[in-house]
Order: structure tokens, then sequence, then C-alpha cells
């Protein structure tokens, strides 16, 4: 062993970076992303000291954040990501966002001046308003930030950083770390893991899950809502169980897509802005609709236009979360449980079947109104998915990727046409294998996350769907998945432009009103760079497809490489063809100019419930 790594593992005077990277050894941590810089030497060399953790160097450190944050989402376990001062530090904002808002734990540590020369002005710090003033910048993005000022805080903070993160209403933190704090040294001991973390889960008030099972057991309409917070829990067999039991239709929001096997009967797809038209008739029709890790978000609830996604009231809402802040924030409960969903839907069980509840859910009319408006939903997309176009059609993508990829293959997407028709057309049947920015609906997440899924199943296929818009704002990380031969697929959906966007312009203002979504060069024609090209230059295998036929081939070819893969499928961009019907309602004011269009805004804005 060489000499400084004996040196480290024995000694217990350790410096601020060493203490770091022997805690981070303790959880157990395989990864950490991170890009080097004069702000971070002292905690660089620390992992150059201890190569049981790999740094995987990303290109941007936004994208470092993305990585762990799906890797946290496939695996449970939390990474690290580590950046210099200034610029490199609030490059993570956008990641941390987007992972504060899904309530995905992930640790970025940021180095920062000396603490002898905050307020100096030197290279690169923020000290305008108050000296070394990172923390303030990214502090309503984290669940909480430590701005170290002695390496002695250190392993308390680690600790405290690592149980904040993963308990309760889960989501990153942030360890603002100075270049002195990560030489200095002390003699010390490095905490253990387990020691200072409650792992117990939160079961509900007994009294409540009384209610809920009484609620339950009258209704005839009872629909299920799930969220992202039953994903966290792992609740998966408990909540087919407790479904099967009670014989409600299963809907999931944006982050609760995957968390039920959609070809089980019972799913009905989503309900909100995008929702199917089997979703929002269900939940807008409940007598009971039990949410369980769902914030009820405008996308959601189509902007709470009353008797679209829901009608709370007459609707009683039964609403189960980890975080007591949600429930009745947005809709009021008749019976509201704070626990954590696994441990609730353990406790519904029990009492189920204490009254006598068994699994009989097939012999009932609402049973069979279920599958009759799944079969007119499937009827309405099959429009969508006309063979015969050239370019080809997103749903007709969505439905060859589907044929082409094993049923436990995770798929990643972020903002746009794509995410939306997932939610309205993709079936997923194992639980966490749809990965997705629902809350900031966040783009350029799809190449990175997915190369953070891969890490955390490399057994498993793991496939990128983005459009060619979010696509160009990571790209460069596919230099990241060939450097560490990370064989991801990369399904490229290009339409030239932000044409989600273009989309929306055209439904709410009128056909005319698109602008400044579509690419064109100086001359007015439509312009997209040479992806394929690219991809390769990148070392990437690469394809380029426009026909419905040629995209399972091309999966196959792709899958068979053995390296990060690239597939560009030329897509249809004709509105509105280009994406999917919208069946819910989405607030986008309208301006006063349009007379008639804002007169019929006016309206239903009337009917939100605020």
């Amino acid at each position: 062993m060489p000499l400084d790594q004996y040196e480290f593992v024995i000694g217990m005077r350790l410096t601020g970076s060493e203490i770091i990277v022997e805690y981070l050894l303790k959880e157990k941590v395989p990864y950490v992303f991170g890009i080097p810089g004069h702000g971070c030497l002292g905690l660089t060399d620390a992992f150059r000291k201890h190569k049981e953790i790999q740094v995987i160097q990303m290109k941007q450190e936004m994208s470092g954040v993305h990585m762990a944050d799906a890797y946290y989402r496939v695996s449970g376990k939390p990474l690290v990501v580590f950046t210099s001062i200034g610029p490199g530090a609030i490059n993570t904002a956008i990641g941390l966002a987007s992972a504060y808002v899904d309530s995905i734990p992930v640790l970025v540590i940021t180095g920062d001046t000396h603490v002898h020369m905050r307020g100096k002005g030197v290279l690169q710090e923020i000290e305008r308003s108050r000296d070394s003033d990172l923390p303030r910048v990214l502090e309503p993005i984290v669940k909480r930030s430590w701005q170290v000022a002695k390496v002695e805080q250190l392993p308390s903070v680690m600790k405290r950083a690592f149980n904040l993160m993963m308990t309760g209403r889960r989501g990153p933190v942030h360890i603002d770390l100075p270049m002195d704090v990560q030489c200095d040294s002390i003699e010390t001991e490095i905490p253990e893991p387990g020691q200072h973390t409650s792992i117990d889960r939160m079961i509900g008030d007994s009294r409540k899950i009384k209610e809920a099972v009484e609620l339950i057991l009258k209704a005839k309409r009872p629909v299920i809502l799930v969220g992202g917070g039953l994903v966290t829990s792992e609740a998966f067999q408990e909540l087919k169980e407790f479904d099967e039991l009670i014989g409600a239709a299963v809907l999931t929001t944006m982050m609760g897509k995957s968390a039920f096997p959609e070809d089980h009967p019972l799913y009905a797809w989503h309900t909100g802005s995008k929702g199917t038209t089997s979703g929002l008739k269900l939940s807008s029709t409940a007598d009971v609709l039990i949410a369980i890790g769902c914030r009820f978000a405008d996308e959601t609830t189509s902007s709470y236009k009353d008797g679209i996604s829901f009608s709370i009231p007459p609707t009683k809402l039964i609403h189960i979360d980890i975080d007591p802040s949600e429930i009745g924030k947005n809709y009021p409960v008749a019976v509201g449980i704070v626990g954590d969903a696994k441990s609730v839907l353990q406790e519904c069980i029990k009492e189920l079947k204490t009254r006598g509840a068994k699994k009989n859910y097939e012999n009932t009319a609402y049973f069979q109104e279920i599958q009759d408006l799944k079969a007119e939903w499937f009827k309405i997309i099959q429009n969508f998915k006309d063979d015969s176009k050239v370019p080809v059609m997103i749903s007709t993508v969505l439905q060859e990727v589907r044929n082409a990829i094993a049923r436990d293959a995770i798929v990643i997407t972020s903002s746009g046409n794509i995410q939306a028709q997932m939610l309205q057309e993709f079936s997923f049947y194992e639980p966490k294998t749809c990965i997705t920015a629902g809350g900031f609906s966040t783009m350029g997440y799809t190449v990175p996350a997915t190369i953070g899924a891969k890490l955390a199943a490399p057994e498993r296929q793991v496939v990128g769907m983005v459009g060619d818009g979010d696509f160009m704002m990571t790209m460069q990380e596919l230099a990241t998945a060939v450097q560490y031969n990370i064989p991801i697929l990369i399904i490229l959906v290009n339409n030239m432009g932000w044409v989600a966007i273009s989309d929306l312009q055209r439904a709410v203002y009128g056909e005319q009103h698109s602008y400044a979504t579509e690419f064109y060069d100086q001359e007015g024609n439509i312009y997209t760079p040479d992806f394929k090209t690219i991809a390769e230059g990148f070392g990437c295998y690469a394809e380029k497809i426009s026909k419905s036929e040629e995209i399972q081939p091309a999966i196959k070819r792709a899958l068979d490489s053995g390296k990060p893969a690239v597939i560009e499928i030329i897509v249809n961009r004709n509105y509105p063809f280009s994406g999917s019907p919208a069946h819910g309602w989405w607030d986008v004011p309208i301006p006063t100019y349009l007379k008639e269009k804002r007169k019929k805004y006016e309206a239903d804005i009337k009917r939100e419930k605020l």
C-alpha cells in the first residue's frame, strides 16, 4: 500500500477533505461527480488517495447533479457532486432545483474562498451583498446549506447532511467548503452511519387510518392517485395489494408513473392537463379519491379548474403524505394521514382484512366501466400512430420503442412533447422504470440522467428519449458516457425546434402565433445540426432514420453495439400531429387583444378552485 494511503487509513489526523472522503467510504458511496478547480484542490486530492470511490468527470456541473439525481431514483442511494468556487458552484443550481422540487436527495459540495479572506473579493467570490454569499444563492433549492468555518465542524456536518437529505420529505443538501478548511487537519473519529439517522417509517395515526378505511369501504367509485412519494417509499407491492382489495382505478401523476404495473386491468392512466380521457373521467367523477404521496400541482389538477381533473368536493379526499404541509394545501381533505406511504398502506391493508375485504374487483359494473374508458382512449391515440406518415409521429416512435426494449428497461425523459405523450400512452411494467424531471420540468435532464441511471443499473437497458432542443443543452455528456464506457441509448426525437411550445402557441393563441420556437436559418430554411456526425465524433454508435419500420432494427443494432449510442429519428412537426391532444386544461393566460379567446379564458379561470 502506498505510504499516503497507509497514513490516510491508519492515522486519525485527517484534513477536512479526508474527513469527507472517509465518511463517504463509510456510507459506501461508489461514485462522485466532479469538475476540479482551484477552489476544490484539497478535496480532489483526497479522492485521489482512495480509489474505492470513482470520480466521474461530467462536462458541466448541472449534469453532475442530474446524474446523481437519476442514480438515486433507480437505486435509492444518494451520491455526491463536488465543484470549485463561483461559476462551477452556481452551475449546480438548475440540477439542485430539479432535485428539490421532486424531493430527490443529492449532496453537493462546493469549494469557497479561505475563511480568513472572506469579503476581500478574491477570484470567483460573491461578496458585494454578503461575504462568501453562495449559500444564500442556493438556499431556496436545498433542504439545508452548511457554510463550514473550521475543520472541526465537518464530522458533524457530514452525518447531519446525510441524515437530513434521507429522512422525512427527502431532498438535496449543500456544503460550502472553504479552501483552507479542505486542507486544515485535526485528530478526529469518523461518525458511523446509522448511529445518527432515524430509519423508522412514520406509520400514521391509527384513528385516521380507520376513518379512511371506513370511507373506502362505502365508496362506489374509488380512485387512487399515485405520486412520487409512493415511489420514494417503495410501496409497490403494498399499493397493488391495497388496490386489489378495494377495486379502485389507479391513476399516476408524472412522478408516480411506473409505480403500478400498467398492464394491470385497474390501471387507468393519467389525469391532468395532458391527461387521458379515461383518467380524467374517473378522477373527476370519483366519490372517494385516495391520494398517496402527491402534491396536487397544476399539471395534475388541470390548473384546479373544477370538474376537469377533480371535483373536490363532492369527491371525498383521503390524502396520505410524509409532509404535513402538503395535506389540505390545495384541496380540502376528508381524512389527512401524515405518514410514510408504505407503512400507511400496510396498516390500511390490515384494517381492510380485519373488516373482511377480499380480492373481488372484476365482477362489478365499475370495473367494466374502467375497461371501456381505457378502450375508448386507446382508439383516440391510435389516430396518432399512422405508420404511413413520413416523417414518423411521436406516438409511433413510442410504440416502436416500447416493442423493442425489455420489459424492465429504464426510460428517462424530460420536458417536452415526449414527456407528455409518455404519460398518455407509454406502458411501464416494473417499478422505477420511468424517470423524469417532473416538478421542475427541466430541459437538459435526459442525457446526464440516463448516464446516472445506467451507473445504478448496469445490467439493464437504459434508454433516454429526448427532443433536439433538450438534447442540445447537455449533449456534451455523450463524451462522459464514452469516456467511462457507459453504454446508454439515446433516442433523439428531432423536430427541429422547441415544438412543444410551438404547439402550445398554436393551441392557445392561434395558428399564426407560433414564434421563436422553431429553428430556421437566416434564409428561412429549417435548421438542424448533423446530430449523427456529432454523436460519432464523441465516439458513439449513431444512426439517423425517419420511418417507423426502421426504428426497432436500429434499436437492436444500437444495443448490440455495446457502446453509448444515439438514434436520431426525424419526426413529424406539423401541428397537431407534432404532439398529442390535451384533454385536460392548463391555465395559460391570453392577452386581452385576442378578444374572443380572452373572453373564454376569463370564463374558464372562474372555475378554478384556489
